[in-house]
């Protein structure tokens, strides 16, 4: 399997319950926060997809939000276990990244607990305290709050 076996694109309404489910695969494995369905059709433009060409099935997914007036975050990565190996993560943060760039958004963070893979994308690990706009928007809502074990990090392009 190469690269070239998947597309990326914006995802649509048909996508969400696929996006879901590899939120929610991930999620009962305690790799990232469960999404709703509200919150995903709330923000369903933010999302992009990695398409099996062959079998027409999304394999990935992974978000841009905006945060503030200079500040995204990356969210929501996920990639299946059988198409992992093949780059797709490092694609899907990379769309996102240009997304940002066309959005004049020079600043983009994560929380993860990937921090070897945001590494290697050229991110650096940050103190969630120079992320206020996160920790009152989505971090209070967190069943984590105020315990939580993810690394903050940050790349300024």
């Amino acid at each position: 399997m190469t690269i070239d076996r998947y597309i990326l694109r914006k995802a649509t309404i048909a996508d969400v319950k696929c996006i879901h489910k590899l939120l929610m695969d991930c999620a009962n494995k305690r790799l990232l926060l469960p999404r709703s369905f509200n919150e995903l059709y709330s923000h369903l433009r933010d999302f992009v997809v990695a398409e099996d060409r062959r079998q027409e099935v999304v394999v990935g997914c992974c978000a841009l939000t905006i945060t503030w007036e200079e500040l995204a975050e990356v969210r929501s990565l996920v990639v299946t276990e059988d198409a992992q190996g093949q780059g797709l993560g490092r694609k899907l943060v990379e769309f996102c990244i240009s997304d940002a760039l066309t959005f004049g958004i020079y600043k983009i963070f994560t929380l993860t607990y990937q921090v070897n893979f945001f590494q290697k994308l050229g991110f650096s690990e940050v103190s969630k305290d120079i992320l206020p706009q996160k920790v009152w928007a989505d971090c209070l809502k967190c069943p984590q709050f105020p315990d939580c074990d993810e690394v903050a990090m940050m790349i300024a392009l």
